[in-house]
């Protein structure tokens, strides 16, 4: 089900029908440095994973990650860009992540920008967040270019490492 569009994406809800595309997202370098490995490791485990995370979060929170397919071609997906709401953190985080042939090339930014008007428009979010690690400069870079402000350092995962918190004012 597509729940917004830009110029040269579609944001979807994820199925079970993307476990390959998720399997293959999940184990990029890009993914395992920064945001860590998950444990998707099978098809099936990528099913689970969809299940347990993404469209539980659609069934409770209204919002969560969406696929980003191009407009061109055979609707290929290329990443992800959602909101999460974190039990460790106050407020709701937005995220994204694409497949190593698609980083730098304005989908994320084009698909986040899409998601924040989602947050304030159909969701009437009144903040969003996003937590990176210090060393994650492309990150950085988009998620100041999204308006988003450095707040402080947080600890929010068990394995306790130190991430940077913005924060965007919806208004």
């Amino acid at each position: 089900m597509i729940v917004a569009e830009t110029e040269r994406l579609t944001l979807s809800k994820f199925t079970l029908e993307d476990a390959p595309f998720f399997l293959e997202l999940v184990n990029t370098p890009h993914w395992l440095k920064y945001i860590g490995d998950r444990n998707v490791k099978t098809i099936e485990d990528a099913q689970n994973r969809i299940t347990e995370s993404h469209i539980k979060s659609y069934n409770t929170q209204g919002f969560g990650f969406y696929v980003l397919r191009l407009k061109e071609g055979d609707n290929k997906p290329i990443g992800t860009c959602g909101l999460i709401k974190r039990d460790t953190l106050e407020d709701i985080e937005i995220g994204f992540a694409m497949l190593p042939e698609n980083e730098g090339k304005g989908y994320g930014h084009e698909s986040s920008l899409a998601v924040l008007k989602l947050a304030k428009e159909s969701f009437k979010l009144k903040k969003v967040i996003a937590i990176t690690l210090p060393t994650n400069t492309a990150s950085i870079k988009l998620i100041e270019k999204l308006g988003l402000s450095y707040q402080k350092r947080v600890k929010p995962f068990e394995d306790d490492k130190e991430l940077l918190l913005f924060a965007k004012t919806l208004n």
